[in-house]
């Protein structure tokens, strides 16, 4: 049988999701290259607790459960040849290298090895359509300086559609008293999966904002959030947090700007669930990649304290944030002691919990509210991962930006966060799904002057 295609793996395609071997092998119709130095780096991950360990390890075990066809032994490197059902895997290794492995720049060196065995894969399968292919647009740069034809995923190419997940419409006066509870398909006859929040507005001046819920609109006070200790400050953070205080909803994405109160609101209004009996618990989750620095993944540091601490940051500042609104005003209100005992007290009274991906295997989450944070650096994987730990009492919260994405091995077509936004352009049987987006920075004015300054090409 004929090969159409001989695609060179960089080791992000891996690390991304083990399921692009199997698509890129298209039922057999194409070739997967590995090269050596992808093994190496992949059993040197193989030891982290994180997300990429797994993914390293996913990998060992989809290789253990291979069969060798053949190898072939040429004067200056060897093909393994093997192969798992329709899926067809060669292992190139050259007998040495002209890169010379320098520890300061081992990410670099690694590169440049593994364009060689792409370099030996176009001359091996002379007369094949071999394309090296990588996320990173540095490894495919190097590619390119050897006449290499290079590939990034074909999610790389997709799109993120526009969303109306607001949308305004106008009325006579006459139908703002019976608003409520009114069916949204008699109100607006061209209303869509994705528009969740209204804006109903008349020519006399009359306003009113509601949320849907199954196919009914539900119609926002501002006495909705009397309860709360921090009070959403703009038009959509009270959708956000309504949405969630309505307990209506199974399951909530939020696509949000650093310093628009994302996570802080999700905290106040899971709160507020608790309170009132819905729920037991509130579970934090938090995908373990920071941007300290190329491979400076969390899983490095030593000591399950340190690695939490670092990654428990932004859980501590909102904590710190709701006890200070909390503490009564008095003699030592303000105080760094005070404000630390009332956040361990919210900890406690919440029983607020954190989990990170490798720890939820195995486990079941029953009675909580679960708030998965900074979704932007979560694979696919990952999200089917925490969502399928979920029963039927829980609700989840799944809050990022597409604007910080730091994990090296996802953008803002493939990861957790954009795979459920485009979800809600339909309905789904199992779950009601929320959800909306936040662009207005509440940190004050350092987030504005930044967001003015820095994204201001964004909005042209």
């Amino acid at each position: 049988m004929e090969k159409d295609k001989v695609y060179v793996l960089d080791t992000n395609i891996i690390l991304q999701n083990l399921q692009n071997i199997k698509n890129l092998s298209d039922s057999g119709s194409n070739i997967i290259v590995i090269p050596e130095t992808v093994l190496l780096e992949l059993e040197d991950k193989k030891k982290l607790t994180n997300e990429l360990g797994f993914y390293s390890r996913e990998f060992a075990r989809f290789l253990a459960s291979t069969k060798i066809k053949e190898i072939d032994l040429k004067q200056n490197y060897k093909v393994v040849k093997l192969y798992k059902d329709d899926i067809i895997v060669h292992i190139i290794s050259k007998n040495s290298y002209e890169t010379q492995i320098e520890q300061h720049h081992i990410s670099e060196s690694n590169d440049k090895r593994i364009i060689e065995v792409a370099e030996v894969a176009k001359e091996y399968y002379r007369g094949k359509k071999v394309i090296f292919l990588s996320i990173d647009i540095y490894a495919r740069t190097f590619a390119l300086f050897k006449n290499l034809k290079t590939q990034t995923l074909n999610d790389d190419k997709s799109e993120v559609p526009d969303f109306e997940f607001v949308k305004s419409i106008n009325l006579e006066s006459i139908y703002f008293n019976n608003l409520n509870l009114q069916s949204i398909k008699e109100i607006d006859a061209n209303h869509k999966a994705e528009n969740f929040c209204y804006v109903f507005e008349s020519s006399d001046g009359n306003s009113a904002y509601g949320i849907v819920v199954g196919d009914k609109v539900m119609i926002m006070d501002e006495s909705d959030f009397n309860p709360l200790c921090v009070k959403p400050v703009n038009l959509k953070q009270k959708f956000f947090t309504k949405a969630i205080i309505e307990n209506a909803y199974n399951l909530l994405v939020i696509d949000a700007k650093a310093g628009s109160g994302k996570t802080l609101m999700s905290f106040v209004a899971a709160m507020r669930l608790v309170d009132k009996g819905l729920y037991d618990k509130i579970v934090y989750v938090r995908n373990s990649i920071e941007s300290i620095d190329k491979g400076a993944e969390v899983g490095f540091l030593s000591g399950n304290d340190e690695k939490f601490r670092i990654y428990n940051m932004a859980l501590n500042d909102t904590m710190e944030f709701i006890a200070k609104k909390r503490l009564k005003k008095g003699v030592n209100a303000d105080s760094a002691e005070s404000i630390k005992s009332k956040a361990e007290e919210l900890v406690y009274k919440y029983d607020i919990q954190t989990l990170w991906p490798g720890e939820a295997r195995g486990r079941t989450l029953s009675g909580a509210i679960v708030i998965m944070d900074e979704w932007q650096n979560s694979s696919e994987k990952t999200t089917q991962l925490i969502l399928s730990r979920l029963d039927e009492n829980c609700m989840a919260i799944v809050i990022g930006s597409n604007r910080q994405i730091d994990n090296l091995y996802l953008n803002k077509y493939n990861n957790g966060l954009t795979t459920l936004l485009k979800q809600t352009r339909k309905k789904h049987r199992e779950l009601n799904i929320f959800a909306i987006e936040l662009e207005k920075a509440v940190r004050g004015k350092f987030a504005e002057f930044s967001e003015r300054i820095f994204e201001k090409n964004d909005n042209k």
